[in-house]
């Protein structure tokens, strides 16, 4: 891993937002790849798939051999990525040394072989991109892929867990039982299948089912009954242990805890902590742990810190693997004595792993960051936890501006930008993140804020925002910021707050209905919710019914909440970032605020990026939006943040 160290004197008093750095916008954007997923084949080899921003944002998906050699699988032109839910995952896994995937451009299963031909195994879809497939599982005889199908025909949506031949033979149907399905895991002897199911208007962290089915010699599935889970209970990844009975996740606790289930519905909790062994069902293909071949169980687990340990179902105990990483993803895969993951921590970058469990060693097969900074210019990131109203915890991650060559003006406090997480259920933890570093090195601190809601801390705590989005959010990300100023550390008068998606709606609504934020930055974030819930994609369509209110009884309050019905309280700058492909926040959410801001006369930018969905996936416009992101901080902050093009506000 290469260093980039510039020469530099002692730290020299300079203002807040001035401090010179390497870490540029660029090698916060450019540098990075997202580490989506890891899995072994049955020869041992270990295969990951990256998703490179200097690449336009596709993804690749790369083989290491078990002489170690690695190579490239995809071929050009195939983007392993599916469409399904909109977020994706699980959309490729290795087969005996072949490759099936789901290409972007035609969302079609393809089958790569060795040699790099590529045949499709699905048919042309009447409509573009109208069949998607998600949760790639080989079948027990390596013949076919299990998998999720996905038809969208306008608001028509129908999903079902279907078989696909790798010989070019028809796909047929296993179960198509639930409007939501997920995880197809057959058991080990092939007589069983086990899946999730849900329905409108619950989603996964809400309630799921766990369900079980018969398989027959013909491959034909016969009825299912739920063992696990119902509509306030949530059931995440579930595993076979034995031909006869399962492993899963579930919050039937309050935690996200494993628990042993049998074929006749028999539930044994296997190790009941105050932690979370599971996290919200984002994406497909998400796994927190995996079953080794002695009958073990290679978990993740925690709270604020994850730590990968090993844990014996037969008498509950946990033993802790010693690894310095503390943000273990929802990517982990077992094989023999060895653990595939992708983990990293405040000080190191996200790495895909080979955990060899006999020894505790580590080894780093592929990297986030090819190029890190002098640790110098990186914050030291540190947990804060808060008193916020009612009396009631809010979690946060304080990461202080940090710079070898610079420190604060004599008097001088530091502006601090809030980070709001998406989701809103979804969590943050410390992490070396260039993005945030960008901000530090410069000399303004960032705070990330698990605000009432987020995942982590039990279900209880999630649920904190159950019926209470835009106020429960606002408050916790306010007395964050609030605690930081009262204790010194931040200047009270230049504080912003920034997020996207649901945090983009955070801080819109704490933006509307607070004076706390000289400022707010808001990445594709939702402004209103009578037009949204008409224009989002099915799996969130129903969302906003448990944190707000479901229709039509609640749409003075839908009305109400959204920070478009609240621009006269609106008196401070604002930044509008959006992609014009965004099918989850469509691009009339931010169009809609921008002709508000317009017409009120507040000082805003509105930058719109062609090809961009929900997420920018291009170096070219993740540069240019931190770019006029720290811009546009600037200026709030009163200072020129110096090698950046200046952002021009509209009044």
């Amino acid at each position: 891993m290469s260093v980039v160290t510039p020469g530099s004197p002692g730290p020299a008093p300079q203002p807040c937002g001035t401090w010179s750095t390497p870490v540029s916008a660029a090698l916060a954007s450019g540098s990075t790849v997202r580490l989506e997923g890891v899995a072994w084949d049955d020869d041992g080899s270990l295969w990951w798939s990256e998703g490179r921003a200097d690449g336009g944002g596709r993804a690749v998906v790369l083989r290491r051999g078990a002489d170690g050699s690695v190579r490239e699988v995809t071929p050009p032109g195939l983007d392993p990525r599916t469409r399904a839910h909109e977020y994706g995952g699980g959309a490729w896994v290795p087969v005996g040394g072949r490759l099936v995937l789901a290409g972007w451009a035609d969302q079609r299963l393809h089958l790569v072989e060795p040699d790099g031909a590529v045949r499709a195994l699905t048919p042309e879809p009447v409509r573009p991109q109208g069949v998607r497939y998600a949760d790639l599982v080989p079948s027990p005889d390596r013949a076919e892929v299990w998998c999720v199908r996905e038809e969208v025909d306008g608001a028509d949506v129908r999903r079902a867990i279907v078989a696909v031949p790798l010989d070019g033979g028809g796909e047929r149907v296993l179960a198509a039982d639930g409007h939501f399905l997920s995880t197809p895991r057959p058991s080990p002897d092939g007589r069983r299948l086990a899946w999730l199911r849900w329905d409108h208007p619950r989603l996964p962290w809400d309630g799921t089912e766990l369900r079980v089915a018969d398989v027959a010699p013909d491959g034909s599935v016969g009825t299912a009954r739920t063992v696990l889970g119902g509509a306030s209970e949530s059931v995440f990844q579930p595993e076979w242990l034995a031909p006869d009975r399962l492993v899963a996740v579930s919050d039937r606790s309050g935690w996200w805890n494993l628990h042993e289930v049998g074929l006749d519905g028999a539930v044994r909790a296997l190790c009941p902590r105050e932690e979370e062994f599971g996290v919200p069902q984002w994406q497909f293909g998400m796994t927190t742990y995996a079953v080794l071949d002695d009958g073990r169980l290679a978990v993740t687990h925690g709270t604020a810190e994850w730590a990968l340990s090993v844990l014996d179902p037969a008498d509950g105990s946990l033993r802790r693997v010693d690894l310095p990483q503390t943000d273990w993803r929802a990517s982990v895969r077992a094989r023999g004595g060895h653990v595939a993951a992708v983990a990293g921590g405040p000080a190191t970058p996200a790495e895909v792993l080979d955990v060899d469990l006999a020894t505790g060693r580590a080894e780093v097969v592929a990297r986030a960051l090819a190029e890190v900074p002098d640790e110098r210019y990186l914050p030291r990131p540190h947990p804060l936890t808060v008193t916020g109203p009612q009396g009631r915890e809010v979690h946060a991650v304080v990461y202080p501006p940090r710079n070898p060559g610079a420190v604060p003006l004599p008097g001088e406090r530091p502006p601090y930008v809030a980070f709001v997480h998406g989701g809103p259920t979804a969590q943050v933890r410390a992490g070396l993140d260039l993005v945030k570093a960008a901000f530090t090195s410069r000399g303004i601190g960032v705070v990330d804020v698990n605000y009432g809601g987020s995942t982590g801390y039990g279900r209880a705590y999630r649920e904190r925002l159950r019926g209470q989005w835009g106020v429960v959010d606002v408050e916790d990300v306010v007395a964050v910021v609030q605690a930081l100023a009262e204790r010194g550390e931040a200047d009270g008068e230049r504080l912003l707050v920034r997020g996207g998606s649901a945090g983009g709606w955070t801080v819109l609504a704490a933006l509307t209905r607070t004076s706390a934020f000289a400022g707010g930055t808001s990445y594709f974030g939702v402004a209103e919710l009578v037009h949204f819930v008409e224009d989002t994609h099915d799996f969130e369509s129903r969302y906003v019914d448990g944190l707000v209110g479901p229709l039509p009884e609640a749409q003075d309050l839908y009305v109400e909440r959204a920070p478009l019905s609240h621009v006269d309280g609106l008196s401070c700058p604002v930044l509008l970032l959006q992609g014009l492909d965004d099918r989850v926040v469509p691009p009339s959410q931010a169009e809609m605020l921008r002709d508000a801001l317009r017409r009120k006369g507040i000082p805003h930018a509105y930058v719109a990026f062609e090809g961009e969905q929900h997420g920018f996936r291009s170096a070219a416009a993740q540069r240019a939006s931190l770019e006029a992101e720290l811009s546009f901080t600037g200026q709030v902050c009163g200072v020129v943040v110096p090698d950046v093009p200046a952002l021009a506000l509209e009044r």
